[in-house]
């Protein structure tokens, strides 16, 4: 299968070169060449850092959203591969001051390893720094068992929140806490209707009959939990929104905001139409939907599939999802007061 890249060995740096020009007013390489941070942050003594290390080949997260108002800074690794905690550690050290950090850690083997040895370091330089894991994905453990889940697209929205939030000024234990509680409140389940292809093996990462779609697909190609034929989406769509909202009710009236993500070989118009459906569904159930974001932001290459994520937020959570920032790639939010 054909890919686009100088040498195998040179894909994450080649990516970041072009990244950090791009994006010169906003974003700049650090001291290490793996590092991207915000070329103009807040005075560390003033705002808690935001920080997540994190395999490559997911663009545009995570290294897309570093700037103003979500991440201060990401360390990325090789493709699919979690940095090392000393890689992680270098980025922490970066801009963690007084008012210390929390590392974002999405809730994979690699990255909870390598971000909870790398807090450990970090603490025992002096540095004041906070881990919190991420997960939110029902297909990964049962219902009791979230601790056991994997972290997948819904984690974008403890990114924005708490982005948001760290912006404000909120000091680094209740930052800690908001992200639990937006955890919390986030359900995801994704589809794969067509395999990406891995750049370190030029090979499909899964195989699929043609006329079936994987449930629960992991962003690295992790099998799924069930398979379905490919039918109308409103089919497909409504079994998944089935399966989430078995996982955590939510009662009408509750404002929920929709992610619909794109896996990366997924066309807008499809995307489009699978919000269509999710937001048909929870309209018969008489719950409010709110400033959705559709696109793909956590990707695995060209895999053609999609996820739903669902958060019940409280009003000051949206006030936060719907705050202005300024990153490369975060999409645009459209709240109820929008063009007002």
């Amino acid at each position: 299968m054909k890919k686009l890249f100088n040498a195998a060995d040179r894909m994450a740096d080649d990516m970041i070169d072009g990244f950090v020009a791009a994006y010169a007013p906003v974003v700049v390489r650090g001291a290490h060449p793996r590092v991207v941070r915000r070329r103009h942050p807040k005075p560390r003594d003033e705002k808690v850092a935001l920080v997540i290390g994190n395999g490559s080949g997911h663009e545009p997260i995570a290294m897309g959203f570093v700037g103003e108002g979500l991440l201060d800074a990401n360390v990325v690794g090789d493709v699919f591969a979690a940095p090392s905690a000393d890689l992680i550690l270098e980025g922490i050290r970066e801009v963690t001051g007084e008012a210390g950090a929390v590392l974002l850690i999405s809730r994979h083997e690699g990255d909870v390893i390598n971000g909870q040895a790398a807090v450990m370091d970090a603490l025992d330089e002096g540095l004041k720094v906070r881990p919190l894991l991420m997960y939110d994905d029902i297909s990964s453990a049962p219902k009791g068992e979230e601790e056991e889940r994997r972290g997948a697209a819904g984690t974008i929205f403890i990114y924005k929140i708490l982005g948001a939030a760290a912006e404000t000024g909120m000091a680094l234990d209740d930052l800690v806490a908001l992200g639990e509680d937006v955890r919390a409140r986030t359900r995801t389940l994704g589809a794969a209707i067509a395999p990406g292809v891995s750049p370190l093996t030029g090979q499909p990462m899964f195989a699929l009959p043609d006329d079936e779609i994987f449930i629960g697909m992991g962003v690295h190609g992790e099998p799924g939990v069930a398979r379905r034929k490919i039918g109308p989406v409103g089919d497909l769509v409504g079994f998944m929104m089935d399966e989430l909202l078995a996982d955590r009710p939510i009662e009408a009236g509750t404002p929920t905001v929709a992610l619909i993500n794109g896996s990366g070989g997924t066309t807008r118009m499809e995307l489009l139409t699978v919000y269509r459906e999710v937001a048909a569904i929870l309209d018969a159930r008489g719950v409010p939907t709110t400033s959705p974001v559709i696109g793909s932001l956590s990707t695995t290459q060209e895999t053609a599939g999609f996820s739903i994520s669902l958060l019940t937020a409280t009003p000051s959570m949206l006030a936060l999802w719907e705050a202005p920032q300024a990153s490369p790639d975060f999409p645009r939010i459209y709240g109820a007061g929008a063009g007002r």
